[in-house]
């Protein structure tokens, strides 16, 4: 590829990029918008707490607005593909702005489709935190059945307001 070939497609992909990272950026900076680190951390003992008394071991994962990790945690014993299911879940719902569990009711409904959407994870046990209609994060858990995972992760949602995580 010629320099000014690569430098056009470079401005190209900048130009796609950059509004992004604005929208990110100012969303992080709305006060109210946030999940906090400390109610990250409340969610995952509510979900662990749920998951032990479930008699599972899960991996859990909260992230932010755009689906960057704020927190993740495995309990002992949990394999560790649930590291990598939980944040899929948690970015699905993030992405989506719906519970995971819509697809896989999806898929469990003969859509075939949601295996071609791009990371949706069509398995229970991601949902999102809304505020005011936005998505400012969400809880992924992996390690149980999907119903299990889904009753920890909604036991991790109760640590945060009804209206929203402020």
């Amino acid at each position: 590829m010629n320099r000014k070939l690569f430098l056009i497609s470079f401005l190209a992909g900048t130009a796609t990029v950059l509004p992004m990272i604005r929208q990110t950026a100012a969303q992080a900076r709305e006060p109210g918008t946030i999940l906090t680190l400390e109610q990250a951390r409340a969610m995952a003992r509510a979900a662990e707490r749920k998951a032990a008394d479930n008699h599972t071991a899960v991996a859990v994962t909260v992230v932010d607005g755009g689906g960057h990790p704020i927190l993740v945690e495995r309990m002992e014993g949990t394999q560790l593909a649930s590291l990598t299911l939980a944040d899929r879940k948690a970015r699905s719902a993030v992405f989506y702005k719906r519970p995971s569990s819509a697809f896989e009711q999806a898929l469990t409904g003969g859509k075939m489709a949601v295996l071609a959407l791009p990371d949706a994870m069509p398995a229970a046990g991601g949902i999102p935190v809304l505020q005011d209609g936005q998505v400012v994060g969400a809880i992924g858990v992996s390690g149980g059945s999907n119903a299990q995972d889904q009753l920890a992760a909604e036991a991790g949602m109760t640590t945060l307001p009804a209206h929203g995580p402020n």
